[in-house]
């Protein structure tokens, strides 16, 4: 890496998630398979067609390998989301192609659950790799949206 990681100095948040760095470090237990969990409950972008915010809890499963993501660098990445226009497939898969692809894990999924606006809520799913045998993965158990009666 030719350039400081962001852990340890004060950083704003990206204008953008093409601007966002993600840091990765080494994984200390590279040939142990477990489930490294990050759930965002706090997940905002914009709609690309009328600049409204849409709102999600996203939800990052993997099974590493040789590389855990920095999660100072993951929440700063996730955060730059809130001023970009995105539908909801674009943004759940995108963070999930993008993280593949720094980490190379066994396994990774993403779930995208996000509020309903418009009347209808979209939840969104992306895997990568196959679960090793012997993995205990746990739900996401978010519940779905329901509404009022």
């Amino acid at each position: 890496m030719s350039r400081k990681p962001l852990l340890g100095r004060p950083t704003a948040v990206p204008a953008s998630p093409d601007a966002a760095v993600l840091d990765r470090v080494p994984n200390p237990h590279p040939d142990t398979p477990y489930v490294a969990r990050f759930a965002f409950p706090e997940f905002t972008s914009l709609c690309p067609v009328t600049g409204q915010p849409d709102f999600a809890i996203m939800v990052i499963d993997y099974v590493p390998r040789r590389w855990l993501v920095e999660s100072k660098s993951l929440k700063l990445y996730l955060n730059s989301f809130r001023n970009h226009g995105a539908f909801h497939e674009d943004c759940t898969v995108g963070i999930g192609q993008r993280l593949a692809k720094l980490l190379a894990p066994r396994f990774m999924r993403i779930g995208g659950y996000f509020f309903p606006r418009g009347g209808m809520p979209i939840d969104v799913f992306w895997q990568t790799g196959r679960l090793p045998a012997g993995v205990w993965m746990p739900p996401q158990d978010i519940a779905p949206y329901r509404a009022r009666f």
